[in-house]
């Protein structure tokens, strides 16, 4: 039987030390000491997926000269706003991000990457600087660290066994063998753990259903918080992790938005916490804070244009529809799924849960405080997540600046299924969020000018995203393909492996 370790961090376990502390030294220690032949740096281009460039350790001097100077990369290739007559990048490796390849026949190490223009500074539009610069900007206005993590929902596909047939569109947390890809799951989760993910769970979702010859079965892996650069980081590996699994054991995977009228879409849910010196802050009294209150009504203002960010292909548009539990208009609530943001169930209840369940347990000292967030469910992922989770940093930060941030936090707040007929007065009132990438993309170039305050978002980096938004031309896509099956399948299919 296979040993499992406590520390999953393979590389953690044989340095001895946290990744956080690695040095270039520890990588070519680990190198060395594990026989690597292989070294791959790994970033996410503009479209949000990992790109690797290989290296073969043939000598000590060449494994230093990589880790120390990285390399040379087209940035043209990358990025969609970056000319072909000045695209030369550098590409420089984090040693805290270093992993082992799961899927390699030869023992490969594999580093993600930061990009640095011609004069050695970090690129301003690089996807993975900019969320540090939002990171930082929010920490310097308020004081606060941005946290966050995802949830991260894809569909796996494969011949259907025929056997326990789960209830089409009643799969949310099944157990086998109803639920058929639960093992899938768990070999997900661990290769992820062992490149650093802090997983928090993984369970079957809401939506499966057969479909010629074929079962989709919709999963979900959430995450713990962190800082939200590190959030970002996991999510990314975590998206290449998945898709190699499925290719090794033979499944399709995708994490695209929408696959079917009627079925549940695939959603990319971050959820954000406040901290000050390690202490959560949206919390006060067992309710929701006026810290909380003030980063919410930054991200209603500023929601319509985050869908530029966070739903980036025409597919994105079909998932946000009344009654598929993904959001349709702008306001908040507590444990309420029919709302943009939610605030989850925090433990905030005065009940020791764990000693009524356990009898002979002692009364239960956990602080459970650091559990409370908040939830933006409208983004999906196809979005670039640095880009993301920069664009809700600058939206919560923006709330602070409000005069009257936390009374505009309440007056979006509902109560109620938005959708039910009784509370058809309510939602006419609520603002609706975009209807295509080309609804999404002019509301961004309305509020543009919060992102590129303090010099977070590059001009370029969202003439980027308008320009690629617009591309698709779908101002009136969605009414279309959402009355003809084949259009929605050949749309579905063309953007099956977004993001």
């Amino acid at each position: 039987m296979e040993k499992v370790e406590l520390n999953l961090t393979d590389i953690e376990a044989v340095l001895g030390k946290p990744r956080t502390t690695f040095t270039k030294a520890d990588i070519r220690r680990f190198v060395k000491s594990q026989r690597i032949r292989h070294v791959n740096f790994m970033y996410a281009g503009g479209d949000g997926r990992l790109k690797s460039l290989n290296f073969v350790v043939h000598s000590e001097q060449y494994l230093d000269e990589i880790l120390s100077c990285g390399e040379r990369v087209d940035g043209s290739s990358l990025f969609s706003y970056i000319e072909a007559s000045s695209s030369d990048l550098y590409v420089m490796p984090r040693y805290s991000s270093a992993f082992v390849d799961p899927f390699a026949e030869l023992p490969t190490l594999c580093l993600l990457c930061s990009f640095f223009d011609k004069d050695g500074k970090p690129l301003a539009s690089s996807p993975e600087y900019t969320l540090k610069k939002a990171c930082d900007a929010f920490k310097k206005d308020t004081g606060l660290d941005f946290e966050a993590m995802g949830e991260l929902e894809y569909y796996v596909i494969a011949p259907d066994p025929k056997s326990f047939p789960a209830k089409d569109q009643r799969g949310y947390h099944e157990s086998a063998p109803f639920a058929k890809f639960g093992e899938f799951r768990q070999k997900c989760m661990l290769a992820i753990a062992q490149a650093g993910g802090l997983i928090k769970y993984g369970h079957s979702e809401v939506g499966n259903f057969t479909e010629d010859g074929l079962v989709y079965e919709q999963n979900e892996i959430e995450f713990l918080p962190c800082a939200a650069t590190d959030a970002a980081n996991q999510l990314v590996v975590a998206k290449w992790m998945i898709r190699n699994m499925g290719a090794k054991y033979g499944y399709d995977v995708t994490f695209a938005p929408k696959i079917t009228v009627g079925k549940a879409g695939s959603g990319l849910h971050i959820h954000m916490r406040l901290m000050k010196n390690g202490v959560n802050q949206m919390l006060k009294n067992g309710v929701v804070s006026d810290v909380a209150k003030r980063a919410i009504a930054g991200m209603m203002e500023l929601a319509p244009s985050i869908t530029a960010f966070g739903n980036s292909n025409p597919t994105s548009y079909l998932r946000l529809v009344p009654h598929q539990e993904a959001p349709t208009n702008v306001c908040w609530g507590d444990r309420n799924r029919s709302v943009l943001v939610r605030v989850p169930l925090g433990w905030s209840a005065k009940s020791d849960m764990c000693r009524q369940a356990n009898p002979n347990e002692r009364s239960a000292a956990y602080d459970t405080r650091q559990k409370q967030t908040v939830e933006m469910r409208s983004p999906d992922a196809s979005a670039n997540v640095y880009l993301l989770m920069a664009a809700l940093a600058v939206a919560c930060r923006h709330g602070f600046s409000l005069k009257n941030g936390v009374k505009a936090a309440e007056a979006a707040y509902v109560n109620v299924n938005i959708h039910r007929k009784e509370n058809a007065k309510l939602l006419a009132s609520l603002a609706t969020l975009p209807d295509s990438c080309w609804a999404s993309a002019e509301t961004l170039l309305k509020q543009r000018a919060v992102y590129e305050e303090k010099g977070v978002f590059s001009k370029a980096t969202i003439d980027g995203i308008v320009a690629s938004l617009k591309a698709f031309d779908d101002r009136d896509l969605r009414a279309k393909v959402m009355k003809s099956p084949r259009a929605m399948k050949a749309l579905v299919d063309e953007h099956f492996h977004c993001g």
